[in-house]
Protein backbone atom coordinates (compact mmCIF):
# COMPACT_ATOMS: atom_id res chain seq x y z
CA UNK A 1 0.00 0.00 0.00
CA UNK A 2 1.49 3.24 -0.96
CA UNK A 3 1.71 5.87 2.20
CA UNK A 4 1.10 9.19 1.98
CA UNK A 5 4.25 11.06 2.35
CA UNK A 6 3.86 13.36 6.04
CA UNK A 7 5.12 17.23 6.59
CA UNK A 8 7.01 16.48 9.94
CA UNK A 9 6.58 20.03 10.32
CA UNK A 10 3.59 19.79 10.92
CA UNK A 11 2.83 16.13 12.19
CA UNK A 12 4.34 13.37 13.05
CA UNK A 13 4.18 10.01 11.32
CA UNK A 14 4.21 8.24 15.54
CA UNK A 15 3.29 9.61 18.43
CA UNK A 16 3.89 7.52 21.77
CA UNK A 17 1.93 7.73 24.96
CA UNK A 18 3.65 6.71 28.37
CA UNK A 19 0.28 5.64 29.49
CA UNK A 20 2.19 4.39 33.40
CA UNK A 21 5.21 4.13 34.46
CA UNK A 22 4.18 0.99 36.60
CA UNK A 23 5.85 -1.98 35.37
CA UNK A 24 7.02 -5.37 37.71
CA UNK A 25 10.14 -5.69 35.92
CA UNK A 26 13.72 -4.78 36.50
CA UNK A 27 15.03 -4.45 32.60
CA UNK A 28 18.50 -3.25 32.65
CA UNK A 29 17.79 -0.94 29.86
CA UNK A 30 14.78 1.00 31.20
CA UNK A 31 14.52 4.38 30.43
CA UNK A 32 11.72 4.88 32.60
CA UNK A 33 12.80 3.40 35.54
CA UNK A 34 9.98 1.82 36.04
CA UNK A 35 8.32 1.12 39.10
CA UNK A 36 5.27 -1.02 40.80
CA UNK A 37 3.09 1.75 41.99
CA UNK A 38 1.37 4.92 39.99
CA UNK A 39 3.84 8.16 40.11
CA UNK A 40 1.67 10.79 41.02
CA UNK A 41 0.21 13.28 38.51
CA UNK A 42 -0.92 10.70 35.86
CA UNK A 43 -3.23 11.60 33.03
CA UNK A 44 -6.78 11.22 33.86
CA UNK A 45 -9.15 8.88 31.69
CA UNK A 46 -10.63 12.38 30.43
CA UNK A 47 -7.09 14.11 29.80
CA UNK A 48 -5.99 10.83 27.78
CA UNK A 49 -9.21 11.48 25.51
CA UNK A 50 -8.43 15.08 25.10
CA UNK A 51 -4.93 14.09 24.12
CA UNK A 52 -6.36 11.32 22.02
CA UNK A 53 -8.43 13.75 20.30
CA UNK A 54 -5.52 16.41 19.55
CA UNK A 55 -3.30 13.19 18.56
CA UNK A 56 -5.99 12.43 15.87
CA UNK A 57 -6.10 15.85 14.71
CA UNK A 58 -2.28 15.58 13.49
CA UNK A 59 -3.45 13.70 10.45
CA UNK A 60 -4.11 10.48 11.95
CA UNK A 61 -0.61 9.47 13.34
CA UNK A 62 0.59 5.86 14.38
CA UNK A 63 -0.08 5.69 18.05
CA UNK A 64 1.20 3.88 20.42
CA UNK A 65 0.19 2.93 24.36
CA UNK A 66 3.53 2.94 26.23
CA UNK A 67 5.04 2.36 29.46
CA UNK A 68 6.24 0.88 31.82
CA UNK A 69 3.37 -1.54 31.39
CA UNK A 70 0.33 0.12 29.74
CA UNK A 71 -1.64 -2.97 31.08
CA UNK A 72 -1.17 -1.99 34.89
CA UNK A 73 -3.36 0.90 33.83
CA UNK A 74 -6.93 0.14 34.51
CA UNK A 75 -8.23 2.06 31.38
CA UNK A 76 -5.90 0.87 29.12
CA UNK A 77 -8.81 -0.93 26.53
CA UNK A 78 -11.32 1.99 27.40
CA UNK A 79 -8.70 4.50 26.43
CA UNK A 80 -7.52 1.93 22.78
CA UNK A 81 -11.01 1.65 21.93
CA UNK A 82 -11.81 5.53 21.92
CA UNK A 83 -8.92 5.60 19.37
CA UNK A 84 -9.39 2.73 17.73
CA UNK A 85 -12.90 3.90 17.00
CA UNK A 86 -11.66 7.61 15.50
CA UNK A 87 -10.27 5.40 12.92
CA UNK A 88 -6.63 5.40 14.52
CA UNK A 89 -3.73 2.79 13.84
CA UNK A 90 -3.44 1.76 17.42
CA UNK A 91 -0.09 -0.37 19.06
CA UNK A 92 0.34 -1.56 22.59
CA UNK A 93 3.83 -2.65 23.83
CA UNK A 94 3.04 -4.57 26.87
CA UNK A 95 5.45 -6.03 29.11
CA UNK A 96 5.48 -9.74 29.39
CA UNK A 97 3.64 -10.22 33.14
CA UNK A 98 0.69 -12.59 34.36
CA UNK A 99 -1.60 -9.73 32.56
CA UNK A 100 -0.94 -10.97 29.58
CA UNK A 101 -3.36 -13.56 28.90
CA UNK A 102 -5.69 -15.53 26.39
CA UNK A 103 -8.39 -13.07 27.40
CA UNK A 104 -7.04 -10.03 27.32
CA UNK A 105 -5.16 -11.02 23.79
CA UNK A 106 -8.63 -11.52 22.24
CA UNK A 107 -9.71 -8.49 23.89
CA UNK A 108 -7.31 -6.28 22.11
CA UNK A 109 -8.33 -8.32 18.61
CA UNK A 110 -12.43 -7.15 19.19
CA UNK A 111 -11.48 -3.26 20.49
CA UNK A 112 -9.47 -3.24 17.05
CA UNK A 113 -5.89 -2.72 17.98
CA UNK A 114 -3.47 -2.90 15.29
CA UNK A 115 -0.07 -4.60 16.29
CA UNK A 116 1.39 -5.56 19.28
CA UNK A 117 5.48 -5.03 20.22
CA UNK A 118 6.75 -7.67 22.08
CA UNK A 119 10.12 -6.93 23.79
CA UNK A 120 12.76 -9.98 23.08
CA UNK A 121 16.41 -9.65 23.62
CA UNK A 122 18.45 -12.72 23.54
CA UNK A 123 16.93 -16.14 21.53
CA UNK A 124 17.89 -17.75 24.73
CA UNK A 125 16.57 -18.08 28.54
CA UNK A 126 19.58 -17.08 29.92
CA UNK A 127 20.30 -13.89 27.73
CA UNK A 128 16.70 -12.55 27.53
CA UNK A 129 16.35 -13.21 31.43
CA UNK A 130 19.52 -11.47 32.51
CA UNK A 131 18.57 -8.89 30.43
CA UNK A 132 15.23 -8.50 32.15
CA UNK A 133 16.24 -8.48 35.77
CA UNK A 134 13.78 -11.59 36.50
CA UNK A 135 13.61 -15.35 35.93
CA UNK A 136 11.08 -17.13 33.97
CA UNK A 137 10.37 -13.71 31.49
CA UNK A 138 11.78 -15.47 28.73
CA UNK A 139 8.74 -18.88 29.07
CA UNK A 140 6.28 -15.98 29.46
CA UNK A 141 7.56 -13.86 26.47
CA UNK A 142 6.81 -17.29 24.92
CA UNK A 143 3.84 -17.95 25.89
CA UNK A 144 2.59 -14.22 25.45
CA UNK A 145 3.64 -14.29 21.39
CA UNK A 146 1.76 -17.82 21.30
CA UNK A 147 -1.77 -16.33 22.67
CA UNK A 148 -1.13 -13.74 19.84
CA UNK A 149 -0.38 -16.23 16.90
CA UNK A 150 -3.37 -18.74 18.50
CA UNK A 151 -5.26 -14.87 17.92
CA UNK A 152 -4.26 -13.73 15.21
CA UNK A 153 -3.27 -10.88 16.13
CA UNK A 154 0.00 -8.74 14.29
CA UNK A 155 3.21 -8.13 16.40
CA UNK A 156 6.36 -6.93 16.57
CA UNK A 157 9.83 -7.89 18.11
CA UNK A 158 11.96 -5.36 19.78
CA UNK A 159 15.44 -6.12 20.86
CA UNK A 160 17.84 -3.69 22.09
CA UNK A 161 21.37 -4.14 21.25
CA UNK A 162 24.42 -3.89 23.51
CA UNK A 163 27.62 -5.19 24.20
CA UNK A 164 26.10 -8.22 26.04
CA UNK A 165 23.65 -9.48 22.88
CA UNK A 166 25.58 -8.25 19.95
CA UNK A 167 26.78 -11.81 19.28
CA UNK A 168 23.10 -13.27 19.41
CA UNK A 169 21.73 -11.36 16.66
CA UNK A 170 21.73 -14.08 13.88
CA UNK A 171 20.00 -16.58 16.61
CA UNK A 172 17.94 -14.07 17.26
CA UNK A 173 17.17 -13.40 13.70
CA UNK A 174 16.42 -17.30 12.96
CA UNK A 175 13.84 -17.12 16.16
CA UNK A 176 11.71 -13.82 14.80
CA UNK A 177 11.18 -15.82 11.95
CA UNK A 178 10.13 -18.93 13.25
CA UNK A 179 8.17 -16.92 16.02
CA UNK A 180 6.10 -15.03 12.99
CA UNK A 181 6.94 -11.63 13.99
CA UNK A 182 5.64 -8.86 11.20
CA UNK A 183 8.73 -6.71 11.61
CA UNK A 184 11.75 -7.12 14.05
CA UNK A 185 13.23 -3.57 15.03
CA UNK A 186 16.67 -3.03 16.66
CA UNK A 187 16.56 -0.95 19.63
CA UNK A 188 20.15 0.82 19.58
CA UNK A 189 21.05 1.74 22.74
CA UNK A 190 21.30 5.36 24.19
CA UNK A 191 22.83 5.36 27.63
CA UNK A 192 19.78 6.89 29.43
CA UNK A 193 18.10 5.97 32.60
CA UNK A 194 18.69 2.30 34.05
CA UNK A 195 20.40 2.24 30.03
CA UNK A 196 23.25 4.22 31.45
CA UNK A 197 25.06 1.02 33.46
CA UNK A 198 25.07 -1.21 29.80
CA UNK A 199 27.50 -0.93 27.61
CA UNK A 200 27.11 -0.05 23.82
CA UNK A 201 28.67 -1.34 20.88
CA UNK A 202 31.80 0.52 19.59
CA UNK A 203 30.91 2.89 16.30
CA UNK A 204 32.49 0.29 14.12
CA UNK A 205 30.67 -2.39 15.49
CA UNK A 206 27.45 -0.41 14.81
CA UNK A 207 28.30 -0.05 11.07
CA UNK A 208 29.11 -3.45 10.78
CA UNK A 209 25.60 -4.92 12.47
CA UNK A 210 23.35 -2.40 10.36
CA UNK A 211 25.72 -3.67 7.21
CA UNK A 212 24.51 -7.23 7.94
CA UNK A 213 21.09 -6.41 9.05
CA UNK A 214 20.23 -4.64 5.75
CA UNK A 215 21.72 -7.56 3.85
CA UNK A 216 19.34 -9.55 6.28
CA UNK A 217 16.53 -7.95 4.75
CA UNK A 218 16.92 -10.06 1.43
CA UNK A 219 16.11 -13.49 2.64
CA UNK A 220 13.82 -13.44 5.84
CA UNK A 221 9.79 -13.31 6.07
CA UNK A 222 9.48 -10.18 7.92
CA UNK A 223 10.49 -6.34 7.91
CA UNK A 224 14.26 -5.31 9.67
CA UNK A 225 13.43 -1.86 11.20
CA UNK A 226 15.85 0.48 13.44
CA UNK A 227 15.18 2.57 16.63
CA UNK A 228 18.20 5.42 17.59
CA UNK A 229 20.05 4.25 14.29
CA UNK A 230 19.13 6.58 11.98
CA UNK A 231 22.36 5.79 9.74
CA UNK A 232 21.23 3.08 9.08
CA UNK A 233 19.66 5.11 5.99
CA UNK A 234 23.00 6.12 4.91
CA UNK A 235 24.00 2.55 4.96
CA UNK A 236 21.27 1.21 2.86
CA UNK A 237 22.24 3.67 0.29
CA UNK A 238 26.00 3.39 0.22
CA UNK A 239 24.95 -0.98 0.23
CA UNK A 240 22.81 -0.47 -2.57
CA UNK A 241 25.50 1.48 -4.35
CA UNK A 242 28.00 -1.39 -3.91
CA UNK A 243 25.14 -4.08 -5.30
CA UNK A 244 24.38 -2.08 -8.70
CA UNK A 245 28.03 -1.88 -9.18
CA UNK A 246 28.48 -5.73 -8.76
CA UNK A 247 25.00 -5.63 -10.95
CA UNK A 248 22.70 -6.97 -8.44
CA UNK A 249 19.53 -6.03 -7.70
CA UNK A 250 19.31 -3.06 -5.19
CA UNK A 251 17.35 -4.20 -1.54
CA UNK A 252 13.83 -2.13 -1.21
CA UNK A 253 13.31 -0.66 1.22
CA UNK A 254 9.85 -2.24 2.55
CA UNK A 255 7.39 0.23 4.07
CA UNK A 256 5.05 -0.25 7.15
CA UNK A 257 2.19 1.24 7.97
CA UNK A 258 2.82 0.06 11.51
CA UNK A 259 6.23 0.53 12.16
CA UNK A 260 8.34 2.26 9.00
CA UNK A 261 7.54 5.22 7.27
CA UNK A 262 7.83 6.27 3.66
CA UNK A 263 10.85 8.36 5.04
CA UNK A 264 12.86 8.14 8.11
CA UNK A 265 12.00 10.16 11.67
CA UNK A 266 14.09 11.08 14.31
CA UNK A 267 13.91 12.82 17.49
CA UNK A 268 11.42 15.04 17.30
CA UNK A 269 10.77 15.16 13.94
CA UNK A 270 8.49 13.17 13.00
CA UNK A 271 8.39 11.15 16.48
CA UNK A 272 7.18 12.99 19.64
CA UNK A 273 6.86 11.28 23.03
CA UNK A 274 4.43 12.16 25.51
CA UNK A 275 4.88 10.81 29.39
CA UNK A 276 2.76 9.66 31.67
CA UNK A 277 1.90 13.40 33.54
CA UNK A 278 1.53 14.91 30.01
CA UNK A 279 5.01 16.47 29.30
CA UNK A 280 6.13 16.02 25.91
CA UNK A 281 9.52 15.36 24.64
CA UNK A 282 11.13 15.00 21.13
CA UNK A 283 11.44 10.97 22.15
CA UNK A 284 11.46 8.73 25.39
CA UNK A 285 15.38 8.26 24.98
CA UNK A 286 15.98 12.31 24.45
CA UNK A 287 14.60 14.04 28.02
CA UNK A 288 14.40 17.67 26.97
CA UNK A 289 10.83 18.57 28.38
CA UNK A 290 9.08 20.86 25.42
CA UNK A 291 5.81 21.24 27.17
CA UNK A 292 2.64 19.96 29.72
CA UNK A 293 -0.52 18.95 27.39
CA UNK A 294 -2.68 19.50 30.51
CA UNK A 295 -1.73 23.30 29.27
CA UNK A 296 -0.77 23.57 26.04
CA UNK A 297 -2.14 21.34 23.23
CA UNK A 298 -0.23 19.33 21.47
CA UNK A 299 -0.31 20.14 18.08
CA UNK A 300 0.84 23.46 19.15
CA UNK A 301 4.03 22.02 20.90
CA UNK A 302 5.03 20.10 18.60
CA UNK A 303 4.76 22.70 15.45
CA UNK A 304 6.31 25.64 17.70
CA UNK A 305 8.50 24.64 20.27
CA UNK A 306 12.16 25.69 19.78
CA UNK A 307 13.52 22.94 20.64
CA UNK A 308 10.97 20.78 18.34
CA UNK A 309 11.83 23.57 15.45
CA UNK A 310 15.99 22.87 15.84
CA UNK A 311 15.51 19.08 15.79
CA UNK A 312 13.96 19.49 12.58
CA UNK A 313 16.51 21.41 11.39
CA UNK A 314 19.54 19.27 9.94
CA UNK A 315 21.62 22.62 8.92
CA UNK A 316 21.58 24.01 12.13
CA UNK A 317 23.44 20.26 13.67
CA UNK A 318 27.08 20.66 14.58
CA UNK A 319 29.94 19.39 13.74
CA UNK A 320 30.38 16.70 10.65
CA UNK A 321 26.24 15.87 10.65
CA UNK A 322 25.47 19.66 9.99
CA UNK A 323 27.77 19.21 6.66
CA UNK A 324 26.65 15.71 5.93
CA UNK A 325 25.37 15.29 2.46
CA UNK A 326 22.81 12.29 4.02
CA UNK A 327 22.04 14.81 6.87
CA UNK A 328 18.42 15.48 5.06
CA UNK A 329 17.64 11.23 5.38
CA UNK A 330 19.93 10.52 8.58
CA UNK A 331 20.38 13.23 10.69
CA UNK A 332 22.18 11.55 13.30
CA UNK A 333 20.62 10.07 17.23
CA UNK A 334 19.99 13.65 18.60
CA UNK A 335 19.20 11.74 21.69
CA UNK A 336 22.61 9.95 21.21
CA UNK A 337 24.34 12.83 20.87
CA UNK A 338 22.33 14.42 23.92
CA UNK A 339 23.20 11.39 26.43
CA UNK A 340 27.26 11.02 25.47
CA UNK A 341 27.35 14.78 24.66
CA UNK A 342 25.07 16.87 26.33
CA UNK A 343 24.06 18.74 23.16
CA UNK A 344 21.20 17.60 21.39
CA UNK A 345 22.96 19.32 18.22
CA UNK A 346 26.17 17.76 18.28
CA UNK A 347 27.62 15.34 15.74
CA UNK A 348 26.04 11.35 16.30
CA UNK A 349 29.00 9.95 18.52
CA UNK A 350 28.55 6.14 17.23
CA UNK A 351 28.70 6.90 13.07
CA UNK A 352 32.23 6.39 11.62
CA UNK A 353 31.09 8.20 8.89
CA UNK A 354 33.62 11.34 7.56
CA UNK A 355 31.52 13.32 4.99
CA UNK A 356 33.42 15.31 2.49
CA UNK A 357 32.61 18.69 3.74
CA UNK A 358 34.23 17.77 6.92
CA UNK A 359 37.92 17.49 5.58
CA UNK A 360 38.33 20.55 4.44
CA UNK A 361 40.29 21.70 8.05
CA UNK A 362 37.59 24.58 8.18
CA UNK A 363 37.76 25.01 12.18
CA UNK A 364 33.49 26.14 12.06
CA UNK A 365 33.19 22.42 11.48
CA UNK A 366 35.04 21.31 14.18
Amino acid sequence: MTMKMRDYKQDPFIVIWEVTRMCPLHCMHCRAEAQLHPYPGELTTEEGKTLIDQIYSMNNPLFVFSGGDPLMRPDLFELAEYAVQKGMRVSLTPSATPRVTRKAVRKTKQIGISRWAISLDGPDVITHDYFRGMPGIFDRTMKMISYLNEAGMSFQVNTTVTEYNVDKLPEMAKLVAELGAAVWTLFFLVPTGRGKHLKPISPERHDEVLRWAFRLQEHVPFIVSTTEAQFYRRIAIQENQRRKKAGLEPIGRHHDRMAKAPRGTNDGNGFIFISHTGDVYPSGFLPIDCGDVKETPLPEIYRKHPVLKSLRDPDSTKGKCGVCEFRYICGGSRARAYAVTGDYKASEPYCTYIPAGFQTGDKNLE
